[in-house]
């Protein structure tokens, strides 16, 4: 087998009604572009079939286990990956695979790392809450103050990286706020950013794992931290 031009690492826990939808439009997509590629799914540590019904598909499926968090998930996939450029996405369906496209096109064209945003155009904020809607303004507000460079979606987790570029940022997130770690320190440490309009979808089984007050604040937090040390 070729080795992978683009990895695609999805974290997953208890998405067994959307992942088969995903993996199967993400292995469409990428199909088309025709160049090699993988998909690795990090199971982290779903009580449903998430795991089983991944395995179906041409994908590397790999588990914490238990359930450490998306930032762990993510951390995992991301060591696992073989590809030249990485495009992380969400398993519940909100993120469109038939946009990854126009998140590598930057990419090819100069750019570090790639942000969907959802925010670009209005295409993402009908089907955003307000409430998140008003959270990530404040949060990209704070990002603005910190690193001095502006962006419409700091918490974005539909992303494209140039491989080397992700694997200088040490990650120390576990949780929900690893997209935060990585776009201040994305901003921070002088990458070129190019953010990119998606279409964003509101999941269409199962609930949010994503708690407002507790993970609001831990978003808070990493800002602050991230933001004071760079290169890190």
């Amino acid at each position: 087998m070729n080795t992978p031009t683009v990895s695609v690492v999805i974290p997953a826990y208890n998405e067994e009604e959307n992942i088969g939808d995903i993996l199967l439009r993400t292995n469409a997509t990428l199909e088309t572009i025709g160049v090699p590629y993988e998909i690795i799914v990090v199971d982290d540590g779903s009580v449903d079939e998430t795991r089983f019904m991944a395995m179906r598909y041409k994908v590397t499926v790999l588990s914490n286990g238990t359930n450490r968090g998306k930032g762990y998930a993510l951390k995992k996939g991301i060591q696992n990956a073989n590809g030249s450029i990485l495009i992380t996405m969400d398993a519940d369906g909100s993120h469109r695979p038939e946009d990854i496209p126009k998140l590598l096109v930057p990419l090819l064209n100069g750019a570090d790392v790639v942000f969907g945003s959802r925010f670009i155009g209005k295409r993402g904020q009908e089907s955003t809450k307000k409430l998140h809607i008003f959270g990530n303004k404040l949060f990209n507000l704070l990002v603005i103050l910190l690193t001095g460079r502006h962006v419409t979606d700091s918490q974005t987790g539909f992303r494209a990286y140039k491989k080397k570029i992700i694997e200088e940022i040490e990650i120390s997130s576990n949780g929900y706020e690893v997209e935060t770690e990585l776009t201040v320190k994305s901003l921070r440490n002088g990458y070129i950013i190019h953010e990119e309009p998606i279409t964003f979808e509101r999941r269409k089984d199962g609930s949010s794992h994503l708690n407002p007050l507790f993970d609001g604040i831990k978003i808070f937090k990493t800002i602050v931290r991230a933001g004071i040390n760079a290169r890190k």
